[in-house]
């Protein structure tokens, strides 16, 4: 039951799908989450957390700053069929195709100037 309930809790928020649909494209920095979602960085380090608490993201660090990906093949099928699902239930909304192609342009961006200006204290996106 607790698993539904980290599942449900996770996906109660916006920002939280957008992120997670945000790794459609690949492995993301939380700087580039942080880029492409507008948020403080504190904030988006939380919907992060709770996205990792439910197992709907993966995440590793390297240095100072976080990774994040989709599950894996070793999640449990209950996560795999979740991100499944919204994937499908979100596949035509218009923010998330518009997210995607903002993706692709942070994508193109220098990561570690990127990660530079949210170490120096950008808080408000």
């Amino acid at each position: 039951m607790l698993d539904f309930i980290d599942l449900a809790k996770a996906l109660s928020d916006e920002n939280r799908v957008r992120a997670l649909m945000m790794l459609r494209e690949g492995e993301l920095c939380v700087c580039q989450i942080i880029e492409l979602l507008g948020l403080a960085p504190s904030t988006v380090s939380k919907h992060m957390s709770i996205l990792r608490q439910a197992r709907l993201v993966q995440a590793r660090k390297e240095g100072k700053w976080m990774y994040y990906r989709l599950p894996d093949g070793d999640a449990s099928q209950r996560v795999l069929e979740a991100v499944g699902w919204v994937q499908n239930s979100t596949a035509k909304d218009k923010q998330i195709v518009a997210d995607a192609r903002q993706v692709k342009r942070v994508c193109k961006m220098d990561k570690d100037r990127l990660c530079a200006c949210y170490k120096k204290g950008k808080d408000d996106g």
